[in-house]
């Protein structure tokens, strides 16, 4: 054990002093094994199906290690949310001793494999490159892909499928608490960066020079924020001092990609305190620039109150184990936005109000959806639950009747009830009225929606105006 360890050392030290400038980790970062009793890991903690693909690829002769947020929250005594593994057999090897496997992604490439609804991913270790545009390494044979990489003029990464050893994964690791490596051989974490003692102090601390390595990925920024929320931790002084500055470079990730890590931020269980600090570090104002505008210094406006209210309640169902839906989130963050819109289209077009609401609406998710690619079934549920806001007030005739029986109601009245507490006393009533209509039984709503005609909100019927009856013309004689 001692030789090995002697042996990875020495090899780290290689990499330290030879490797590329761009991704250089503080000196005296050393390598440290931790034993079994040391670090108190349990394989009862850890998922049967990813500790079946680390026995499986250490008995065909890989490499194999629980690395990263499992390691991590594992030593924090969390129950981590995935088991993702680091080897170095390449995806195509993997794939072959795998039948569940699938390739997917064409920036990093890894290997998916399947047990149900269960995903273990797998990645090959990586390696460095260099600052030039473009780098192809050759393939070991034909039926392996080659290993590219390539940055853009900017510095981010557009492809890394460039493989390497544990060593130079470590290195290209993004927070010295992620190059963590536990081993099923012989139950020792490998921590290369000093991770555990940062977990120890409570601190988010970037490997490498942070201006690059934000540049090489901007989503960087993100994980910074949602670790330290999430953690518990400060982001190391270094590490966040240039995030507000480099916060723009969020408009060039891809707004699919955008949307999985608003997921991630929004419904972490942390997510008011999370949007406090994208605020603070200006990469909140990038996801959702509609609503950037809305801002005030002391979070005053109805957005900024709204956004702060809804992000609270999430947290509170997620605390409770209750389902949670993104469209409702997204709905009540940007319903103030689009109501200011919609006035601004009456007043300039001359439309009547339920038009400029609809191409309002429209506009609004058109324009958030090139930041944060919301799909489309959320967008629809958007526009069902913000449309149902215009119907609540037409409860004449059968119309309450029909409200009721639109899929999204339950959603929609939960909204409703919500803009109350932010909105005018006739919000509050309607939303009262709303309430009772819904627990009273059907004769006790006829006489409501009665009362509601007999109160004068029905509108008369009007009658054109009567056209003189045109003859018909006389055949002249």
């Amino acid at each position: 054990m001692g030789c090995i360890i002697f042996n990875r050392v020495a090899s780290f030290c290689r990499k330290v002093l030879n490797r590329d400038s761009s991704t250089r980790v503080p000196e005296e970062q050393t390598l440290q094994v931790y034993q079994r009793p040391e670090h108190g890991i349990s394989r009862k903690d850890i998922s049967e199906n990813a500790l079946k693909v680390l026995y499986r690829l250490n008995k065909a002769g890989y490499d194999a290690y629980l690395v990263g947020g499992g390691v991590r929250d594992l030593l924090l005594h969390k129950q981590p949310k995935d088991f993702d593994i680091a080897t170095n057999a390449t995806p195509e090897e993997i794939k072959k001793l795998f039948r569940n496997c699938r390739l997917i992604g064409r920036r990093f490439r890894l290997a998916h494999i399947l047990f149900g609804r269960d995903i273990i991913e797998v990645a090959t270790f990586r390696g460095h490159h260099s600052d030039a545009p473009a780098q192809v390494v050759a393939p070991k044979d034909n039926k392996q892909k080659p290993q590219i990489s390539s940055r853009s003029e900017e510095g981010m990464l557009l492809r890394d499928n460039v493989y390497g050893t544990i060593e130079e994964d470590a290195e290209r690791r993004d927070f010295t608490i992620n190059a963590l490596y536990y081993s099923v051989k012989d139950f020792t974490v490998t921590d290369y960066a000093q991770g555990i003692e940062d977990l120890n102090n409570r601190v988010v601390r970037l490997m490498g020079d942070p201006e690059t390595r934000y540049r090489e990925d901007p989503v960087r920024m993100l994980r910074a924020v949602r670790f330290a929320v999430k953690l518990d931790m400060d982001i190391e002084p270094v590490t966040a001092a240039p995030i507000r500055d480099l916060a723009i470079l969020m408009q060039d990730i891809p707004a699919a990609r955008l949307f999985e890590e608003s997921l991630k931020l929004l419904q972490s269980g942390q997510g008011l305190e999370t949007y406090r600090m994208l605020r603070e570090y200006n990469l909140f104002q990038q996801l959702f620039p509609i609503l950037s505008d809305h801002f005030t210094e002391n979070n005053s406006s109805k957005t900024e109150k709204m956004i702060e209210h809804i992000l609270a309640s999430t947290d509170k169902r997620i605390a409770e184990d209750k389902r949670v839906n993104p469209a409702f989130i997204y709905a009540a963050m940007l319903w103030y936005p689009m109501m200011i819109r919609a006035e601004e289209v009456s007043f300039a077009s001359g439309l009547s109000f339920y038009d400029a609401f609809m191409v309002a609406s429209n506009d609004i998710l058109d324009e958030q959806v090139r930041s944060i690619a919301i799909p489309r079934r959320h967008t629809t549920t958007v526009r069902d639950i913000w449309q149902q806001q215009l119907r609540f007030s037409r409860r004449s005739g059968k119309r309450a009747f029909k409200t009721m029986e639109h899929p999204k109601f339950r959603a929609a009245y939960d909204f409703l009830e919500m803009r109350s507490l932010f909105e005018g006393s006739d919000i509050k009533e309607l939303a009262q009225w709303w309430s009772e209509f819904q627990n009273a039984d059907y004769n006790q709503r006829g006489q409501m929606v009665t009362h509601i005609n007999d109160g004068g909100s029905r509108r008369p019927r009007r009658r054109r105006p009567q056209q003189p009856r045109r003859k018909k013309p006389q055949v002249k004689s």
